[in-house]
């Protein structure tokens, strides 16, 4: 059995896919899981930079791991070698589906389509401006997406 690849995209990659990248790992190994996963930004404008601190702290507080997670963009091969590419929001999303060849375009969903309330929660709204609230929201949004998601047949492997 093939594990499946999930990539989790942000603008920066630097708050909110590595925040959701950190948690899908770490309920992954939970329920003994073999995804692959990864983070990318549809920006290169943080390359190589680690995790915004506030995300950091806000997951470490509930026991996740960021070590190893830099920033790094999304990669025109990335189309190819991921069975699932998860967009934080609609612009994401759609810079997406922009630079995908059309033969990946079904890989490509909105993240939050896996959370329990979803249409009516649709994005992980962008915490870089916000206080520690906006973190600690983010974190409660792919907690409860990282639980759902775990389950659905995207992610089984094949």
């Amino acid at each position: 059995m093939r594990s499946q690849k999930v990539l989790l995209v942000c603008l920066g990659n630097i708050c909110r896919s590595p925040t959701a990248h950190a948690v899908l790992k770490q309920k992954a190994l939970q329920q003994q899981l073999n995804i692959e996963i990864d983070s990318a930004g549809t920006s290169a404008s943080h390359r190589g930079d680690r995790p915004d601190s506030r995300s950091i702290e806000a997951g470490i507080a509930r026991g996740y791991n960021f070590s190893g997670l830099y920033s790094r963009p999304v990669f025109e091969q990335d189309f190819a070698d991921f069975d699932l590419i998860l967009a934080m929001d609609n612009e994401n999303i759609a810079e997406l589906k922009r630079r995908c060849p059309p033969d990946h375009q079904h890989k490509i969903k909105l993240f939050l389509s896996f959370h329990p309330e979803y249409p009516s929660v649709a994005e992980v709204p962008d915490p870089y401006y916000s206080g520690s609230k906006g973190f600690e929201l983010v974190l409660d949004l792919i907690e409860q997406s990282c639980d759902k998601l775990i389950m659905a047949p995207e992610v089984q492997p094949k």
